[in-house]
C-alpha cells in the first residue's frame, strides 16, 4: 500500500512539476490548468471525437447533441449554434484532456460546458498552427485562431481561478460541409504556415 501511494504521489509531482513549466512558458497564473495533448501534430495525425455541442444562444454553455451528430455548413459553421455565421470562428473545438485538468482542479465540467463545438481527444489540437486543415467527420475545417481573450470573466473563472479555454480552444471555418458524429475522426490532412485563407471578424453576421 505505501509503495502504491508513493508512486502514486512521485507521479503526481513529477506531473505538476512539468505543468509548472509550462505555464511559467505560457505566462499562466495556475500551473495546474494546462494539458499534456501528447507531441506537437503531424500530417496524418488523428484523434477522436467524443462530443458534438451546441447553443442556441450566445453565453450559453453549449448542450451535447442527443443524436449525436452536429451538420458543417460550408463558410457557416455548426447548423443550430448560436456562433455559426460569416465570419472566421465558426467551429470550436476543445481536448477532452484540457476539460479533464480542470476536473483534476475540482470542477465539475464535462462536454460542452466551455461551449466547444466539437470535444476531440488523442490529438494535439491546441498546437495545430494557423492554417492546419482537419478532416473532421465528413467536413474539412480550417483553423484560424488558437484561444482568445476573454474580455468578461466566466463561472468557471471565478470557480477555479482560471479557465484552460482562453489557452486551449481552438477554432476554425468550414472549408467543406459534412456531418459530424460522436466516434467519427479528427485527422491532420495538411499542417498550416500561419496563414488563414478567411477574412477575421470580430463577431458572427
Amino acid at each position: 500500500m505505501a509503495e502504491s501511494t508513493c508512486t502514486n504521489t512521485c507521479k503526481r509531482i513529477r506531473e505538476n512539476e512539468t505543468a509548472k513549466k509550462l505555464a511559467n512558458d505560457l505566462g499562466v497564473d495556475n500551473p495546474l490548468m494546462v494539458s499534456d495533448q501528447g507531441p506537437a501534430p503531424v500530417e496524418g495525425d488523428t484523434g477522436g471525437i467524443m462530443s458534438v455541442n451546441i447553443a442556441p444562444k450566445k453565453g450559453m454553455r453549449k448542450a451535447p447533441v442527443e443524436q449525436g451528430v452536429i451538420h458543417l455548413s460550408a463558410d457557416y459553421g455548426v447548423e443550430g449554434d448560436a456562433h455559426a455565421g460569416d465570419w472566421h470562428r465558426q467551429v470550436s473545438f476543445l481536448a477532452e484532456e484540457s476539460i479533464q485538468v480542470a476536473r483534476d482542479n475540482g470542477l465539475d465540467v464535462g462536454y460542452g460546458d466551455f461551449a466547444e463545438n466539437i470535444t476531440t481527444k488523442g490529438i494535439n489540437i491546441k498546437q495545430m498552427p494557423l492554417g492546419t486543415l482537419l478532416e473532421v467527420g465528413d467536413a474539412l475545417v480550417e483553423v484560424s485562431q488558437i484561444g482568445k481573450i476573454c474580455h468578461t470573466r466566466c463561472a468557471i473563472y471565478y470557480l477555479a481561478g482560471d479557465c484552460i479555454f482562453p489557452r486551449e480552444g481552438v477554432f476554425g471555418w468550414v472549408v467543406k460541409p459534412g456531418d459530424v458524429r460522436v466516434g467519427d475522426e479528427v485527422r491532420v490532412v495538411k499542417l498550416g504556415d500561419g496563414t488563414v485563407n478567411r477574412a477575421f471578424s470580430d463577431k458572427p453576421l
